[in-house]
């Protein structure tokens, strides 16, 4: 499949800021490549501290300035109009996810409905959010309401597990609120976030409400999350990242939403359909190879069932195609870097010396076409305690450790003993043990019968060393506003 039309030989992708598209002030550039091959696709100008200063006074500029006089419904007729034009534009997005950091292409085209449900989720809350007349108890004819008012300018830093509906997460509420933005997407896989801040300015949002600086954590990133300019921090990522933005945030007392790691646990009982979650367990560990922050990665199974469910889990693991997340026969793409890989490799062969046994995977895959990549086959690590590295300490790759368990009771305590709460999943046929389980796991979204479904309307994020704010659903835009309440004396 050509791509040549999206990334020409040689091409140069530059930062946005206020409306331009301009190299960086260093004039310093990256390089990003394609997992699965090592093809050079482009090189990224790299931005630092001057280029967030510049970017963070174009956003300001734009929020004091024509930003504010937009009206909410102004606000919605150019989120609609982004939406529209991302879905035009979507086999680009697609593509540029899939060449950025390996998902199959089956797996970026399946996102289409949330990626444009989201935009036009966030653009019906521009006209629907709004302060509320206050009944209160005080002397004389006293009038009370509120009024619900941007934060100001949010610094974004997003992943690379999921550029184009990671980006949007972060867009979507701040344009929603009125609020305006410098984003820094993550160095790994940067290309996706640059196209969609070109639509935003096509969209007829004003120069400098989306600003997109690419760049490292150590410069750009760190640079944003310190700027005495920046009233929120939104930062999708790492929880050690996420410690060093909250000691950052403390520069002006920023807002911040964190949403962080997890080492999610999916509880499989003994009267569960066993062909529904192996597939669906499966995919919760294995999908996107691994590399998502909510990955099922913790398989607790109840003892009766166990060695069946190991062999099936193996069986079903060993079956999946992979390779290029360009042929749509994949199933499993590269993981995102060198980096990655010997992360992924150096956690599973500590788990082996803990006392856990791979019943398949575990190596990197070399052979002919994919040598060149950085190829690893979804691995099924039987006989995990839970106090072993691989069951406490978030791997980020195709791995699922499995575990037993004896009781209901055992089995919610395994499934809280972690520093996370991401997400879990519960496979029972008996509603009364859905319910115990999605009361008694300490997670922000427990799935039943399913696994990793999401929609703009149910919240996402984390307890614990997860993180805090909640994603998507009405709580989202009204994290980046603040309630002013006024008292009016009246005659």
């Amino acid at each position: 499949m050509s791509y040549e039309h999206i990334l020409p030989k040689g091409c140069v992708r530059n930062l946005i800021i206020d409306g331009r598209i301009v190299p960086a002030i260093s004039g310093r550039t990256f390089e990003t490549r394609n997992p699965a091959t090592g093809v050079l696709l482009a090189q990224v100008a790299e931005g630092d501290a001057q280029d967030i200063d510049l970017a963070v006074a174009a956003a300001r500029r734009a929020f004091e300035g024509p930003w504010s006089r937009f009206t909410p419904f102004q606000r919605q007729e150019c989120l609609l109009k982004l939406a529209q034009l991302v879905d035009e534009h979507f086999e680009e997005f697609s593509l540029l996810d899939t060449l950025d950091m390996g998902a199959p292409i089956t797996f970026t085209r399946g996102r289409r409905q949330r990626a444009i449900g989201m935009l036009r989720f966030y653009a019906g809350l521009c006209t629907t959010t709004h302060g509320e007349t206050l009944p209160n108890s005080l002397p004389g004819n006293v009038f009370s309401y509120t009024l619900k008012e941007p934060i100001g300018v949010v610094g974004a830093i997003t992943p690379w597990n999921a550029p184009l509906t990671s980006t949007i997460w972060k867009i979507g509420p701040v344009l929603a609120s009125g609020c305006t933005m410098v984003l820094k997407p993550a160095e790994d896989a940067p290309l996706t976030a640059l196209r969609l801040g070109e639509l935003v300015l096509e969209a007829g949002f004003p120069p400098g409400v989306v600003n997109v600086v690419p760049g490292f954590g150590a410069t750009a990133g760190s640079a944003l999350a310190s700027h005495m300019g920046v009233d929120k921090i939104a930062f999708t990522g790492s929880d050690v990242t996420g410690r060093k933005i909250i000691e950052a945030s403390k520069s002006n007392i920023k807002r911040l939403m964190l949403e962080l790691g997890g080492k999610s646990p999916d509880v499989v009982f003994a009267d569960a359909n066993l062909d529904a979650a192996v597939a669906g367990a499966g995919m919760g560990v294995f999908g996107n190879s691994g590399q998502i922050c909510s990955a099922g990665t913790r398989i607790l199974v109840e003892r009766p069932i166990y060695d069946d469910f190991v062999s099936r889990l193996s069986d079903f693991a060993s079956k999946l195609r992979v390779g290029d997340g360009i042929d749509p026969q994949t199933q499993i793409g590269p993981v995102v870097s060198a980096k990655q890989l010997d992360r992924i490799a150096g956690y599973i062969a500590v788990g082996v010396e803990e006392g856990a046994t791979a019943e398949t995977g575990g190596a990197r895959l070399e052979s002919e076409g994919l040598r060149d990549g950085f190829f690893i086959r979804p691995t099924v690590l039987a006989g995990v305690r839970n106090d072993m590295r691989v069951a406490q300490e978030e791997i980020f790759g195709p791995v699922a450790s499995v575990i037993a368990f004896d009781t209901m009771e055992e089995a919610a305590t395994i499934a809280n003993a972690t520093p996370f709460g991401l997400g879990a999943g519960v496979w029972t046929q008996t509603i009364s043990k859905a319910h115990i389980m999605a009361k008694a796991i300490r997670s922000g979204t427990v799935w039943v019968n399913c696994y990793g479904l999401l929609d703009p309307v149910i919240p996402f994020g984390g307890y614990k060393a997860s993180g805090y704010g909640r994603e998507s659903g009405l709580q989202h835009v009204e994290d980046y506003l603040q309630t002013k309440s006024v008292v009016i004396q009246n005659g």
